[in-house]
């Protein structure tokens, strides 16, 4: 396995003494794990953040073997985290896609949404400004594994964005992590908290 490709960053585990296993959302090749050595340096710390783009290498012998993965740096998002809302909605997309959808399965719509919501997020200066965006990814995601949702327009109001938000995560709740853990969901219930102090 040889890959390169721009991914977007999703989820960071610590492996070992200094490692982490990286899983990111490419266009072309879908989600993919990786190791990268040295993951928790100070040098990757700030790259290997959700949320950032990378261009990403996967190198591995085998299918069955865990990719090495070195990452340059095209897009940070590190700013966003010094603001609690924002940092919540991109955690929450984030860990999301990384979650839910399979390996090495192509989902372009969903690359294109996700990538949609971050730029939302990094441009609006209120939730306000995202919320749909949010509610719009993922209603995309359900609809891509099969549980089939409209999407919602570009033109709602703050109060039908978070009506949206709410029908979506009882569908996540239902459908998509039934049989699953449901820690990440722990991640939504903080950012809609967040999101209704916003709204009141």
């Amino acid at each position: 396995m040889h890959v390169t490709a721009s991914a977007i960053i999703c989820a960071v585990r610590a492996h070992g003494e200094a490692g982490a296993i990286v899983r990111a959302l490419t266009a072309e090749h879908g989600l993919l794990a990786g190791y990268v050595r040295g993951g928790r340096s100070r040098v990757h710390r700030p790259v290997l953040l959700p949320g950032n783009i990378v261009k990403g290498v996967w190198r591995a012998r085998t299918t069955e073997q865990l990719p090495s993965l070195t990452v340059e740096l095209e897009q940070s998002r590190a700013p966003l985290f010094g603001e609690p809302l924002a940092a919540a909605g991109i955690e929450w997309a984030t860990a999301l896609s990384a979650s839910v959808l399979p390996e090495h399965l192509p989902y372009p719509t969903l690359y294109s949404g996700l990538s949609a919501l971050l730029d939302a997020i990094e441009a609006a200066p209120s939730a306000r400004g995202w919320a749909v965006a949010l509610a719009r990814y993922e209603a995309l995601l359900l609809s891509a594994l099969g549980f089939g949702r409209g999407v919602p327009s570009t033109g709602l109001d703050w109060e039908d964005s978070l009506s949206a938000l709410r029908a979506s995560g009882a569908a996540l709740d239902r459908y998509v992590f039934e049989d699953r853990s449901r820690l990440v969901l722990d991640t939504r219930d903080r950012l809609m908290q967040r999101l209704m102090r916003a709204a009141s």
